[in-house]
């Protein structure tokens, strides 16, 4: 079959079987990326960077309309230019792909993911990695069936501050570990939301999108503060409240909250809003006893502050989630971001899939910023602070706009 998966991606080629046994290749590793603008600019950037180490070559490029010449940038050189094709499988065949970056929208990830798994092609699947929890188990259990390593997308989970504060939470510096916190409070213009027809959409078609403030541009938050608390896999949550709204007119959420209760009888937090007056990085708190750890996950920064102590802070290194899959493939290194260790966030993507659609806020909640041409919800900034400093949600803390909330187990 050669069916289409959507609006600026690449369409499925015929699955071929797949032994399980890897394939053998030499380096530079041949890679096919599928879904080149947008955020895939981002990867097409880190490609060209791993290819100058030697690591890995630009195969192939999937794309329903080719890049033009100043797309490509970087690999126009004479040699250097990569192949071009909307089908997928078929390029995948055609290069000779050991690795696939797959960076398309997200109600077509299973099925690429699936189509490169039965080719023996290995994945750095981008976040989240499926819209619904149902998705999510078809693309793990396919992947693993078929032998393949899968990397999925979770930037922040690279970053050397995750096992460095899991280590202090560990020898107990801070005491014990009342819950997790997070906050983004970001912005985003109207025309975000008209980016792509799946933009800011809960389903299309028929088939779930779930592109939320929570599932999508913050989902490293709600990702990294349950890998903070180390409650990664499925298993490790046992309740999800949710609280969805919307200050845009779209159909997914913006400005929301959810509250995660883990096997561990932790309570994470996360609160956030692309409708920011003054938007600032995006951290994840972890409440102690006897002091908090700030991460700002995105700067790779962290505060310690504790009793006893003055405060310290420490700036982390990162590393980067196709040269940690490049290094696992040559045994030299542990896969940092398995399908599994996502399970977790997948359970609280499936909680909001399932939620109540968002509430559209009352007129007098927001105004729009004509300059920018964006929308903030008034005192949206210090609810995400306050969220974050007390685990509570926003109908806790008065928010009048704010309904009940839903509750998942």
């Amino acid at each position: 079959m050669n069916t289409a998966t959507g609006p600026g991606t690449a369409s499925i080629g015929t699955m071929n079987s797949f032994s399980g046994s890897l394939p053998s290749h030499e380096y530079p590793l041949p890679v096919v990326l599928a879904g080149a603008r947008g955020h895939g600019h981002w990867h097409l950037a880190n490609i060209r960077r791993l290819q100058d180490k030697g690591l890995v070559r630009l195969a192939g490029i999937c794309e329903l309309t080719p890049l033009t010449a100043a797309e490509l940038g970087g690999f126009t050189a004479p040699g250097e230019l990569p192949e071009q094709s909307a089908d997928f499988g078929a390029l995948l065949d055609s290069t000779g792909a050991a690795i696939a970056v797959i960076c398309t929208p997200i109600p077509t990830h299973t099925d690429l993911a699936l189509t490169a798994a039965a080719r023996g092609v290995h994945l750095l699947l981008e976040k989240p990695p499926a819209p619904s929890y149902a998705e999510f188990r078809r693309m793990a259990d396919g992947v693993a069936a078929a032998g393949v390593v899968c990397q999925i997308g979770f930037q922040s989970l690279g970053s050397q501050a995750v096992p460095a504060i899991r280590e202090l939470i560990a020898q107990g510096a801070i005491g014990r570990v009342d819950g997790i916190g997070g906050a983004g409070a970001w912005a985003r213009a109207e025309e975000y939301y008209r980016r792509a027809p799946w933009a800011g959409r809960r389903r299309m078609n028929g088939v779930d999108v779930v592109d939320g403030v929570l599932t999508n541009p913050l989902a490293h938050a709600v990702a990294t503060a349950l890998a903070l608390d180390g409650s990664t896999r499925a298993e490790d949550v046992t309740g999800i409240e949710t609280e969805l709204l919307r200050a845009n007119d779209i159909e997914s959420d913006d400005t929301s909250c959810v509250r995660v209760t883990t096997a561990a009888g932790h309570r994470i937090a996360v609160a956030a809003t692309l409708c920011a007056e003054h938007p600032d990085e995006p951290y994840v708190l972890v409440h102690g006893t006897s002091g908090r750890i700030t991460f700002w996950y995105k700067q790779d920064r962290v505060l310690v502050q504790r009793s006893g102590h003055g405060p310290q802070e420490i700036t982390y290194g990162r590393t980067d989630l196709l040269e940690n899959l490049v290094e696992h493939l040559e045994g030299r290194a542990g896969l940092l971001v398995a399908p599994d260790s996502t399970g977790a966030f997948m359970k609280v993507v499936e909680a909001i899939r399932q939620a109540p659609d968002p509430v559209a806020l009352p007129a007098d909640a927001w105004y729009l910023k004509a300059d920018e041409n964006r929308r903030i919800v008034h005192g949206v900034d210090g609810l995400v602070t306050a969220a974050a400093d007390t685990l509570a949600l926003y109908s806790e803390l008065g928010a009048s706009w704010a309904l009940p909330k839903e509750v998942s187990t």
